[in-house]
């Protein structure tokens, strides 16, 4: 039994393209128009889909191959699609970019596994006749993909989009949609870990309605739907749970422009697992929420915020002082930095939570980068798998901690990446369990589970 899915893949030449001001400005222009949209990012990253939200009105939903089977992928993607009008994926840098030679993990074997017409964001700068030959390359090679159209972005003038259409025309037979104009408006400012985080911005709503006017004005809406509601029809979804059992552990998460890197499928999680999740601010609040059960610390930006997340000294103590009593708590990255003695970047230095016995500091160049794997010790209080086991998750820091002990008890051992140590990773002190590594619950690390039962067991 099949359904109708409209969907269209966006992806690129290479990355920095402006595929995600192009699939925000889609977007919004789309939900203007009175379309309920969904949107989904090839890959683990976190700021993308935030962007993704604000422009769609709706969560976005990342698909990796690095931590999902295809069957999961799929599962995901037709689920959270069912009933919106339009699904729009966005890739990660280029249509054939990966880590497999083969392109197993490529943009373009997501969009051949789901079955979705590509539609290409190329940077036209510098660029005219050229793109003629780029195009006809990027056909030869997608023997299996469905190259539906171009949307060319950053044009410069009205004769460079002049030349640019009759050279597709003249030597291609794909579609011109589009053609966004080069405007400093519609740059998001990059940063270390990518784009800066919306909640690191002002006039957030503003800055996407205007993305999506010209972006909505200037690429053929009519067509483009069209194209998505001709994709071919996905088969139904294995089955999921529709209720959520009541709650019977309540978590604290953090959550405000530090710590914002959290997937939504892991929060939905939670749920399903029978926990609340308690969202509190670092920066803000006073101390962690009333008669909670554990704690959730993820990733973010800690750094940018170090000087207030230092000044909110009665926070710190009263997340210092419930790790050392005990308190079931886990954390990534950004949460980790935070549950260290110091934060060091850019020749200042701050005073943090100090659970974890280390000094964190900020390096020039990136620490750990990629995919990475791990092996569980059997030392860690909770663990989505068993000792020996192997689990697939991503890390990207600048970060390292300085002043380690070898007397440390780490939860996991690294077989590919950096993690901590570049042997190790995931510290554990008390009932806490804090790494660099991002980890996806899945069905080969269903660590939501395993954090919940844990709570569970020591609530109280």
């Amino acid at each position: 039994m099949t359904l109708s899915l409209p969907r269209i893949f966006l992806a690129a030449a290479h990355k920095s393209s402006g595929k995600t001001t192009v699939a925000i400005g889609l977007a919004a222009a789309l939900r203007r128009r009175g379309r309920n949209v969904r949107m989904f990012k090839k890959g683990p990253d976190y700021i993308d889909p935030l962007w993704h939200r604000l422009a769609s009105g709706r969560d976005s939903y990342n698909l990796d191959f690095n931590t999902q089977q295809p069957d999961e992928i799929l599962d995901l993607f037709v689920h959270k699609g069912l009933g919106a009008d339009i699904c729009l994926v966005e890739a990660n840098k280029g249509l054939f970019d990966g880590i497999d030679l083969e392109g197993r993990d490529s943009n373009a074997a997501l969009a051949e596994l789901l079955d979705a017409p590509v539609v290409l964001v190329i940077d036209t700068e510098g660029m005219t006749r050229g793109i003629a030959p780029l195009l006809i390359g990027y056909q030869a090679f997608a023997e299996n993909l469905h190259i539906a159209g171009v949307i060319l972005n950053r044009v410069g003038t009205p004769r460079h989009e002049e030349k640019l259409r009759a050279a597709v025309e003249r030597y291609t037979d794909m579609e011109v949609l589009g053609a966004v104009g080069r405007d400093s408006s519609l740059v998001l400012e990059e940063r270390h870990l990518g784009l800066t985080t919306p909640g690191d911005m002002a006039a957030l709503d503003e800055r996407i309605a205007s993305i999506g006017i010209q972006v909505g004005g200037a690429v053929d809406l009519d067509r483009l739907e069209e194209i998505a509601a001709a994709a071919e029809h996905m088969r139904h979804p294995r089955p999921v749970p529709d209720s959520r059992p009541e709650p019977d552990v309540r978590i604290a998460i953090a959550r405000d422009a530090a710590f914002c890197f959290y997937y939504p499928d892991d929060l939905e999680a939670f749920a399903q697992a029978g926990a609340e999740l308690v969202p509190f601010s670092p920066i803000a609040d006073a101390a962690l929420p009333d008669n909670v059960d554990g704690l959730l610390l993820g990733g973010g930006f800690p750094e940018t915020h170090m000087a207030a997340l230092a000044a909110n000294a009665s926070m710190r103590e009263s997340v210092c002082r419930a790790i050392r009593a005990g308190l079931p708590a886990y954390a990534e990255c950004g949460g980790l930095m935070y549950l260290a003695e110091t934060l060091a970047w850019k020749g200042e230095k701050q005073q943090m939570c100090g659970a974890v016995p280390a000094r964190a500091v900020m390096n020039a160049r990136p620490q750990g980068r990629g995919t990475i794997r791990l092996t569980a010790t059997g030392s860690a209080p909770w663990s989505p798998i068993r000792a020996g086991g192997v689990v697939a998750a991503h890390e990207f820091h600048y970060a390292s901690l300085h002043g380690l002990s070898d007397a440390d008890v780490f939860a996991w051992e690294v077989r590919r990446g950096h993690g901590i140590t570049g042997r190790h990773d995931g510290i554990v002190v008390n009932n806490l369990v804090a790494g660099f590594t991002h980890l996806r619950n899945t069905r080969q690390s269903p660590w939501v589970n395993a954090f919940v039962d844990f709570v569970r067991q020591h609530r109280g």
